[in-house]
């Protein structure tokens, strides 16, 4: 039975690309006189949010004091981004809106239960060094109370070097552990970081070795070290369940998930599980353990999902 009586004094941030998921439903009966594609009449539409507020959202499920900081555009969607981050409730947040952006969004158009389309709206140019230093002054202003620091890289341009390695410089300074889920391919702007939790695929790439076995996966991790410095990959292994390199050593757990139904969302899950299990202490291999049965958890539902403390309790 995993409990974390002390969590409410265990101060979590989360800064990357903030998205907002835009779901149409609707029904479709007819192909259109205009074009051979199918007339969907929308009846619904939902916003939710995605990337690294899907972060946020999984640490507040699990009771964490959540600190989110984010850059929007200075549009309708960044109005969505403050009402849907409002209603997460986190215990601090900070969006700072830029007017050479736009809100990232990814709109779904499902008809009679299957995705017929999706359309992205987003920048994925860098934010400029003003920008950036105006996360860096939040982030001076609350590291002295955080624990662990999530970037959550979609590469859409939030993380920028200079905000990056700003970053990790001021969480070295105050003893923040730093983790990283980059979709960033070279990793060489997390030069220093904590840890990186890249899949199975990501590893591949960033190493530029096919892993086919426990060895390769182990001389992957190897060079994902050497090129940044981190102290502990961990990757994620779909079915495999997840593997931990840490002081040289390579450790795999199986994965816990008895039923898989949608796998989205679930990195964000094992990223928001494992840190919270970082700020309560658990050793790496603990951590890894509680985030493979948050993960389980999440891929048993629908959609990008959350799992609870008690959730995870009652999988075990």
């Amino acid at each position: 039975m995993y409990s974390f009586p002390d969590s409410s004094n265990n101060k979590i941030a989360v800064i990357g690309d903030v998205m907002l998921d835009h779901y149409l439903f609707g029904n479709c009966d007819r192909i259109s006189p205009e074009a051979p594609v199918q007339v969907v009449d929308i009846k619904n539409e939902t916003y939710t949010l995605g990337g690294s507020g899907n972060v946020l959202k999984n640490l507040i499920a699990l009771g964490c004091p959540a600190y989110f900081i984010a850059v929007c555009g200075n549009d309708d969607g960044a109005q969505i981004v403050q009402k849907e981050v409002e209603n997460a409730n986190p215990s601090f947040y900070q969006l700072i809106n830029d007017n050479h952006r736009q809100t990232t969004i990814k709109t779904r158009v499902l008809a009679n239960k299957h995705q017929l389309i999706r359309l992205d709206r987003e920048n994925k140019n860098d934010i400029d060094v003003a920008t950036s230093n105006k996360m860096i002054s939040v982030l001076k202003e609350i590291l002295p109370d955080i624990s662990v620091l999530i970037f959550s890289d979609y590469c859409k341009g939030v993380l920028s070097e200079h905000l990056v390695k700003e970053t990790i410089d001021l969480c070295k300074l105050h003893n923040v552990t730093t983790i990283v889920d980059t979709k960033d391919k070279s990793l060489q702007k997390y030069n220093n970081i904590d840890i990186l939790k890249p899949n199975k695929k990501e590893a591949s790439i960033a190493s530029g070795i096919e892993i086919t076995d426990d060895k390769t996966l182990k001389e992957a991790c190897e060079i994902i070290v050497e090129k940044t410095n981190c102290q502990t990959v961990v990757v994620t292994l779909s079915e495999e369940g997840m593997a931990i390199y840490h002081n040289n050593n390579l450790e795999k757990i199986p994965t816990k998930a008895l039923e898989v139904f949608d796998v989205t969302g679930a990195g964000d899950t094992v990223i928001a599980s494992l840190a919270f299990a970082l700020a309560n202490k658990m050793t790496i291999s603990d951590a890894c353990e509680f985030s493979n049965h948050a993960a389980a958890v999440v891929v048993a539902k629908i959609g990008s999902a959350t799992a609870t403390l008690e959730e995870i309790n009652s999988f075990r």
